[in-house]
């Protein structure tokens, strides 16, 4: 009865029943699964070499097959291209390009500039929203989530006007990402009378200044080990931002000052010049 209200043939279905799992799906699922655990344990490994690991656990295939099913599943190496989520393309900017690659500032909380990273760890992904000040190069706000919603960017939003109180008026400059294409956030820079610059589709020279922030941090923290659970992981970028980035390395187009000495002195200079 079941079958001709489905419109179901009586053969193919008792064929099933009697073996769900067809011999070519189990071996793809153990494939899948030994591909899965070699990118967990070294995520800069492109298809070719996972391809290659696969051989000592007993699971030998071809390049081929190895890329295909690394694709179906998202699995890139960390240094490969960054690719939209899902394939799809970025959507429309809400605001104008205002800052056209000029990365300069004369004075702090006149333009920031925001992007998000995320990194793996046994637990899954972490991400990270960061918000840097043009001017001094300081991270000025961050938030931290196992979700990246537009709640990750808001909150960072948040955290920067809190610590540096007088911005009305910056300009905020980001990707099209839809956390920064979202009616939160635009309602968010409304609510702090910041301004709103997004840069061009796929053309990674319009956010460069945030990008070099990022490959400083996924150098320095990111790929260093293999982290265990997101609150180890969170722990180290904060660490690393608060301790290291802020207040040890020294920037060269700082007059090799840190953040925080440079933004030190020049509040000190403006202070005698009045």
């Amino acid at each position: 009865m079941s079958l001709r209200v489905l419109k179901l043939s009586r053969q193919p279905y008792y064929r099933w029943r009697k073996q769900q799992v067809t011999e070519s799906e189990l071996v793809e699922a153990y494939r899948a699964n030994a591909l899965f655990d070699a990118h967990l344990d070294d995520p800069e490994f492109g298809y070719r070499f996972l391809a290659g690991e696969m051989e000592s656990v007993g699971q030998r295939m071809c390049e081929r097959t190895a890329w295909r099913i690394c694709r179906d599943n998202q699995w890139w190496s960390a240094f490969g291209k960054k690719r939209g989520k899902n394939g799809k393309r970025p959507g429309p900017p809400v605001h104008d390009d205002l800052v056209q690659r000029d990365f300069t500032a004369d004075d702090v909380n006149e333009l920031w500039l925001t992007d998000i990273t995320e990194h793996w760890t046994d637990e899954g992904k972490l991400y990270l929203c960061a918000i840097k000040d043009v001017f001094s190069g300081r991270i000025v706000g961050y938030s931290i989530s196992d979700r990246m919603k537009a709640r990750l960017a808001v909150n960072a939003l948040d955290n920067a006007v809190f610590r540096r109180r007088d911005t009305a008026g910056c300009i905020v400059h980001s990707d099209r990402g839809s956390q920064f294409r979202s009616r939160k956030f635009v309602h968010a820079l409304n609510r702090h009378h910041l301004i709103g610059s997004m840069g061009k589709v796929g053309a990674a020279g319009d956010n460069a200044a945030m990008e070099s922030f990022f490959a400083l941090l996924q150098k320095n923290v990111l790929d260093r080990k293999r982290w265990r659970t997101r609150e180890e992981l969170r722990i180290a970028i904060i660490t690393w931002i608060e301790r290291t980035y802020h207040r040890r390395r020294r920037q060269a187009r700082l007059g090799r000052l840190t953040p925080i000495e440079f933004e030190t002195i020049m509040n000190q200079t403006v202070s005698l010049a009045a």
